[in-house]
């Protein structure tokens, strides 16, 4: 029987746990350090993730930003097209006013001279017609051919005719220069009515029966007395225009449609002014024609949105009208339709713009 060598076995196990330790060793270090690397991976593909859901709510923000100043800058191009445009009108008109005032005044200023003289020519006529009855046969005979006595009996009507003529054209001239305020920068206190009435003149020829219409346009005017107004005026002027217009789109859409074609249908546009509290008043304008669908009524003082067809309309009347009432004055323009009955425009402001902007800072 051999003698077993236990020193060298044990020796020999010893190196060999030795090296299975150092294996072992080397196993966890690595172990370890794919630990920590995938720690580190970890750590580094969260930061990377945050860094991301950063980036992209910076972007979603950077986006709404731009989105709101693209729709500030549209805004912005909108009432600078419309300002220039209402400005150069305004220029327009004011122009047109003052050239045309400077003669008609002349023409009107001197029309009662004219009549004087011309009733003095008359008399000093009857004069010598009294005391020579019986003037030659030439003159006979041009007073038989220019009639004198129509004359005599006529010159009266002449001259009233054209002092009312005159008195019309003034009238007009003067509604041009009130509504030709379109390029006052600043807070006016005026009389509401001489606005409207003023675009109501502008407006007349509109009114007035065409082969599209069996009857005038009937304006029927329920004016309260108002006390001064602090307003824009030419914007506010504005505003009485765009929805003036299209009242009387309207009106013409609804004569034209058959069931209003019939005899009993008279178009008519109402205008009604009230005093609501000691600080606000009221303008409703409304129509008889067919009226306005609900779900055109929610769009309806939407940039660009117009019902009428390729080139009668830009969309931006109703628009820049409730940018002038509610931004600019303050105040609150609502329409209330009903399809069938027609439609009513109702312009709410302060009558003192002073005042409210303060309570409103």
């Amino acid at each position: 029987m051999q003698d077993i060598d236990y020193d060298g076995r044990l020796k020999e196990l010893e190196k060999t746990v030795r090296v299975l330790q150092r294996k072992l060793d080397r196993s966890e270090a690595d172990r370890q350090q794919l630990e920590n690397a995938s720690e580190v991976r970890e750590a580094v593909l969260k930061n990377m993730i945050r860094e991301l859901e950063a980036s992209q709510i910076a972007l979603e923000n950077r986006g709404q930003e731009l989105e709101t100043i693209l729709g500030n800058l549209k805004a912005l191009q909108i009432k600078l097209v419309e300002s220039e445009k209402m400005s150069a009108i305004g220029v327009l008109v004011a122009g047109i006013a003052h050239e045309i005032n400077n003669p008609v005044s002349f023409i009107y200023g001197n029309l009662n001279y004219a009549h004087k003289y011309f009733q003095d020519v008359l008399d000093l006529l009857e004069i010598y017609q009294k005391h020579y009855p019986n003037p030659a046969i030439d003159i006979q005979q041009k007073i038989k051919a220019i009639e004198l006595e129509f004359i005599q009996e006529d010159a009266h009507k002449l001259f009233q005719s054209m002092m009312c003529g005159a008195e019309r054209i003034c009238e007009i001239v003067k509604s041009l220069r009130t509504f030709s305020r379109l390029d006052e920068a600043e807070f006016k206190t005026v009389n509401i009515h001489d606005g409207i009435d003023s675009t109501l003149v502008i407006l007349n020829n509109r009114f007035k029966a065409s082969s599209n219409k069996l009857s005038d346009i009937q304006i029927i005017r329920n004016y309260e007395k108002l006390p001064l107004v602090e307003c824009y005026a030419g914007q506010l002027n504005q505003v009485f225009m765009n929805i003036l217009a299209n009242a009387t789109d309207a009106l013409e859409e609804a004569v034209i449609k058959k069931r209003c074609t019939q005899e009993n249908f008279h178009p008519t546009i109402e205008i009604e002014t009230k005093v609501i509290n000691h600080d606000w008043v009221e303008i409703s304008i409304a129509d008889n024609g067919l009226g306005i669908a609900e779900p055109v009524q929610t769009k309806l003082f939407d940039p660009f949105f117009t019902t009428k067809d390729i080139g009668k309309g830009t969309g931006l009347g109703l628009s820049i009208s409730y940018k002038i009432i509610v931004e600019l004055h303050r105040g609150q323009l609502e329409c209330y339709s009903t399809p069938g009955t027609g439609a009513k425009f109702i312009i709410q402001i302060p009558i003192r713009q002073s005042q409210n902007s303060a309570l409103n800072n």
